[in-house]
């Protein structure tokens, strides 16, 4: 009668590590990286522009290969006309630096099944998409027609690692698309005074941003088990 008294330990023991692979759906993380733009100004991405950036994570993982996130990121952008990319941009030799903050709320989806003890695999590439607000820095107008907060669609790829059962690591590239042409403060004007102050007003501006995270798995043991001496 006295291995009795084994079995509710057996029981919380079994409860435990049942609880770890189906109980880590929090996360929190930080990442750090470059932000980068192509626009008016700017044409095609490059790496000369690149301006540091970072953001802050929440991440809810519901299940083995789709997660959800709430995404704050703060950076700055910049571009040039020098080097010119036709005599319209030599003309122009304009420039401008200016600072995005962007809160969005990301899905991510995992192709591999990496997340579980048993497998031997601890890596995953994966795909994000989601929707946000972004808060351009001057010299981006604010007028009735042009608010510096504007709607913006982030979509991009990762590669997760897991270190621990804490901790994974993230790299990741991603472009985010606006509805917006300012900024860099350079869209449309009045063409027949051929200031050459002008951009397209068709092509609206885009931003980007690739860089490393780290984030923290909070375990839960949900095992509200009633054992009777």
């Amino acid at each position: 009668m006295r291995y009795l008294n084994v079995i509710p330990l057996i029981l919380l023991l079994l409860c435990i590590s049942k609880s770890k692979v189906s109980a880590q759906h929090n996360e929190v993380g930080i990442g750090i990286g470059g932000t980068n733009y192509t626009g008016d100004v700017v044409r095609s991405y490059g790496m000369r522009h690149t301006r540091p950036g970072g953001f802050i994570l929440y991440r809810r993982n519901f299940t083995d290969y789709l997660s959800v996130r709430g995404n704050f990121m703060f950076g700055g952008l910049a571009g040039s006309d020098n080097p010119p990319f036709d005599a319209l941009a030599q003309q122009r030799d304009t420039a401008f630096s200016t600072t995005v903050a962007e809160l969005t709320a990301i899905v991510e989806y995992h192709f591999l099944d990496y997340k579980k003890n048993v497998n031997l695999l601890r890596w995953s590439p994966y795909f994000f998409i989601g929707a946000g607000v972004s808060y351009f820095g001057e010299p981006a107008p604010e007028t009735p027609s042009h608010s510096r907060i504007q709607p913006v669609v982030p979509v991009g790829i990762g590669f997760k690692y897991i270190l621990s059962p804490e901790f994974s690591l993230s790299a990741e590239a991603g472009i985010r698309k606006t509805f917006f042409d300012y900024i860099d403060n350079v869209s449309d004007s009045d063409s027949v005074l051929k200031n050459y102050e002008y951009g397209n007003r068709y092509n609206n501006d885009w931003y980007y941003f690739i860089g490393v995270s780290i984030s923290y798995t909070f375990w839960t043991i949900p095992c509200p088990y009633m054992f009777n001496s």
